[in-house]
């Protein structure tokens, strides 16, 4: 069952996938119909999911579950993989690589590789304040406080001299 992800419980479980480039404005209208077709079918054990999604700075897609009324199973979570398996094939971006990093440098978002950051940070390309999306987030409370923080403040520390 969708529902507007703003209304979700602070407690919601969140998955967060990257897009390795930005999306235009109509890869970005697809993906939307797409998320709303499939939150709303979403089940788990015949039970419906109250799920809801936003996209954010035409690179992020945020998913989130309200586990109260139904967790998602094993069955419902391969679902979500194979959708957003599906979105990659469909607009030719690659959504589930985890071993890469978005950040912000000024005010653009820059999308590298986790080696290219390692580099970057050895070299002082980028800094402990450097702000940077932390997409190991759980839940939607930790999302809207902890999602985009600087890199001292999240996993990307251990990577800064």
């Amino acid at each position: 069952m969708l529902v507007n992800f703003s209304a979700l419980p602070n407690e919601s479980r969140i998955w967060i996938y990257q897009s390795n480039r930005k999306l235009s404005k109509e890869e970005v209208e697809y993906i939307d119909a797409k998320a709303r077709y499939f939150l709303n079918e979403w089940t788990a054990h015949g039970a419906n999911l109250e799920a809801g999604f936003e996209i954010r700075y035409n690179r992020f897609l945020i998913i989130g579950l309200n586990q109260a009324n139904a967790s998602a199973s094993g069955c419902s979570i391969d679902a979500s993989v194979h959708f957003i398996q599906s979105l990659e094939q469909k607009i030719g971006v690659d959504l589930l690589d985890k071993m890469n990093v978005t950040f912000y440098t000024g005010d653009f978002i820059a999308h590298k590789s986790l080696s290219e950051f390692k580099k970057m940070a050895k070299n002082r390309s980028v800094s402990p304040n450097t702000v940077v999306f932390n997409n190991l987030v759980n839940t939607k409370a930790e999302y809207l406080e902890h999602w985009e923080v600087p890199a001292k403040d999240s996993w990307h520390s251990r990577f800064l001299a």
